[in-house]
């Protein structure tokens, strides 16, 4: 019988939505844009999700969690990194956003007695960091023993299943059109994670259309999610 991977098996269950980390409660700006029927069908939403890949996910997202996990058992190099995302997210939202998931992903790795958890919960209960969910995720999945990779391919795929999962509930595809947008979007996730990473000092993103949405989500008449 062949060994078993059980780091494999750690990558399943954090990357499973059945992990709890809040983000059903968030669409990103998602619910604003649909709201203005800039994403009305699929079609859209696959290219919206695209260009987010491209211009978020990639140059954003990606280097804080790559080098989170690199720098995973030196807590004061994560505040660090935690700070200058806070400093890099120019709207509201997105920080509260960032910060609740973030939070909520580091409170479940309390539970799960991940090293390095409790004390940077206290880090941030001391408002010495702010708990920003790219960190957070770095930080847990490297203590965990997850790879570098891992880890990438984990938050690229939590990353596209907050917006499909925020998606159909908005009611903009199905279940089935959803699952067909994601295994598409697999290619532009494997795109993105082949090329060197970005250096954290040249971290940037580009989508203003999606932020603003953000920014004027709490003007909706009625609002199913967060943000």
């Amino acid at each position: 019988m062949s060994e078993v991977n059980g780091g494999l098996l750690s990558a399943f269950q954090y990357a499973d939505s059945f992990f709890p980390t809040g983000s059903t409660a968030l669409s990103n700006g998602l619910e604003t844009l649909v709201d203005d029927d800039v994403v009305g069908d699929g079609d859209d939403l696959e290219q919206f999700l695209q260009g987010q890949i491209r211009w978020r996910w990639g140059p954003f997202e990606r280097p804080f969690v790559v080098h989170a996990i690199r720098q995973c058992a030196r807590l004061q190099d994560l505040v660090l990194l935690d700070n200058l995302l806070h400093a890099q997210s120019l709207s509201a939202e997105a920080r509260e956003g960032s910060m609740r998931t973030g939070k909520a992903l580091l409170r479940m790795h309390v539970g799960l007695e991940t090293p390095g958890a409790v004390d940077y919960q206290r880090l941030i209960s001391d408002q010495m960091a702010k708990g920003h969910n790219a960190v957070m995720q770095g930080m847990v999945w490297g203590r965990s023993g997850l790879s570098e990779e891992q880890a990438e391919l984990i938050s690229a795929h939590t990353f596209c299943v907050m917006y499909l999962g925020a998606a159909i509930r908005l009611g903009v595809v199905g279940h089935q059109s959803a699952q067909g947008i994601l295994t598409r979007l697999h290619r532009e996730v494997t795109d993105q994670v082949r090329k060197p990473c970005f250096d954290i000092d040249a971290v940037t993103s580009f989508c203003p259309e999606q932020e603003i949405g953000m920014m004027r989500h709490e003007k909706l008449s009625s609002r199913l999610f967060l943000n």
